[in-house]
């Protein structure tokens, strides 16, 4: 996580700098002391910000100004240059910053600003205990949101994960690859939840909930009442319901427990076929295949990807796979699982002593669905992200909400997205009455390849192209009735930067 880090080098902003030599809008680097840090000068005004975003240590330097807000080039964090606070996932964690004053022709930075002396929102004197349902992305934004927007009350995490919540994208990418030590998972030290009073109850599954009563009944142990209700029970794999599915080499990838699952089987084999070239299915395939592993990849589709980010990018994408030693079986659907081979439809046996399945997720929505909440693929939520049942929200992957660009309800499987809907939610939770409008963003990465996606087409009739798909320095828009509804980028992150702010100003969000 710390491959953004430098050490800091150029002006030291403490020393004062030529007001003159400050382009406004622009990112002047340098340090103040022995910190990495940015002068930004928008008009008249100055700020002093640290130059690394404390998500994946990405360089602010080569983000985008927005108004009184900087966002980060490589996964979309955005931060308050007035304070240095986190505004939208994926950072959580504020950055630095600095007081500026001028004097004459220079510009210093001086007094480092206290983050807890930021101001807090007032929270509603009715609201008792918060209850989140589900220990992922959305569940800890909202669970950090609430707690940052100055909420004190009770506040219960309750997840069916036996561990806290943690960095779910890294599990197809870097730790499986055996790039990343599981200590970067934790998306929170232990001691976090203790010092903000957020009581977790791990390895804990919900029987029903209550909206009447305002109840969460668990499978053992005693109610909790609440006073407002988060639903973030995110989504599980959809299994194969083929023979030899059951097998113990066959795996799914959702959770830590299936990533160490594979990453113990993988030491003791050395071939494996990937059943789908999904997203996570095509990061496994990349991350196995730089373990060393025979990877063979099969799929219905004639071109991976294609669904999402259309043939061009999905071309490229099998180029990049096949010049690491990945083989595809497209067009073809695997029939049976053996002990060491998977049988396909078309006959064909390949050999594999590893399986691992993606051909997607569904939705976690039963304890919703029971509940009586209205549903349509997904819990139904409004702009605020309410569901039909007042005091209960929902967020992440069950949740399906009024999209203002596309005029549709959308549902979406992104981990960004689900810590912006969590967010959102505890604000409202507090009475902010805030709209999620937020375009969505994911970045899937293949070997040294980040395709960054944001916005959401679920069909298009136009795709634009500006530079070259097959030399990984791109931008790919898709059109729908001629409105741009989404945007891939490969080697461009501030264009892709660029997109999310337009998509969200031509909706107001």
């Amino acid at each position: 996580m710390g491959e953004g880090a430098t050490a800091a080098e150029g002006p030291d902003f403490s020393l004062g700098v030529a007001v003159a030599d400050m382009a406004d809008g622009a990112a002047l680097p340098g340090r103040v002391g022995a910190e990495p840090a940015l002068l930004i000068r928008r008009g008249d005004e100055f700020f002093a910000i640290g130059a690394l975003c404390t998500h994946y240590q990405g360089p602010l330097a080569e983000g985008l100004v927005v108004g009184d807000t900087i966002r980060c080039p490589w996964h979309h964090a955005c931060f308050s240059l007035r304070d240095g606070s986190a505004l939208r996932a994926p950072a959580l964690d504020p950055i630095p910053c600095w007081r500026t004053e001028r004097r004459g022709d220079l510009l210093f930075a001086t007094d480092k600003i206290d983050p807890a002396r930021r101001e807090r929102a007032s929270v509603p004197p009715t609201l008792g205990r918060v209850v989140v349902i589900g220990g992922g992305a959305a569940g800890l934004a909202a669970a950090h949101e609430l707690r940052e927007a100055g909420y004190s009350g009770s506040l219960i995490l309750v997840s069916a994960d036996a561990a806290a919540p943690y960095d779910r994208p890294n599990l197809s990418k870097d730790y499986l690859a055996g790039a990343a030590p599981e200590d970067w998972l934790p998306l929170r030290p232990r001691d976090y939840y203790e010092n903000r009073r957020i009581e977790l109850m791990l390895a804990t599954r919900v029987r029903a909930i209550d909206p009447g009563a305002r109840l969460v009944c668990l499978e053992h142990g005693e109610p909790l009442r609440y006073d407002a209700l988060l639903l973030a029970t995110g989504a599980e794999p959809v299994r194969l319901q083929i023979p030899g599915a059951e097998r113990t080499h066959v795996h799914y990838l959702r959770s830590l427990a299936d990533s160490r699952a594979i990453i113990a089987a993988a030491a003791q084999a050395s071939r494996v076929a990937v059943i789908g070239a999904s997203f996570i299915g095509l990061e496994a395939a990349a991350a196995l295949r730089e373990r060393g592993l025979e990877v063979h990849v099969v799929a219905p589709d004639a071109t991976p990807m294609q669904k999402t980010l259309g043939e061009d990018i999905g071309r490229l994408v099998r180029a990049v796979h096949e010049a690491h030693g990945a083989v595809f079986h497209l067009g073809e659907t695997v029939a049976s699982i053996g002990a060491d081979h998977v049988a396909l439809a078309s006959g064909t046996t390949i050999d594999a002593d590893l399986v691992v399945v993606g051909v997607g997720v569904r939705p976690l929505s039963t304890l919703a669905e029971e509940a009586g909440l209205a549903m349509d693929r997904g819990v139904l939520v409004d702009e605020y992200l309410e569901t039909s049942a007042p005091g209960v929200f929902a967020a992440g992957d069950i949740a399906r909400w009024p999209d203002r660009r596309s005029g549709e309800r959308i549902r979406i499987e992104h981990f960004v997205t689900a810590e912006r809907q969590g967010q959102t939610a505890a604000r409202n939770i507090l009475g902010a009455k805030q709209r999620f409008e937020a375009a969505p963003f994911f970045w899937s990465r293949h070997y040294d390849m980040t395709i960054s996606y944001v916005g959401h087409a679920r069909a298009w009739d136009r795709v634009e192209i500006a530079g070259s798909v097959e030399n990984k320095d791109c931008v790919v828009t898709y059109f729908c009735r001629d409105h741009r509804m989404a945007v891939a980028t490969i080697g461009r992150d501030l264009a892709n930067l660029h997109a999310e702010v337009e998509l969200e100003e031509s909706t107001g969000g």
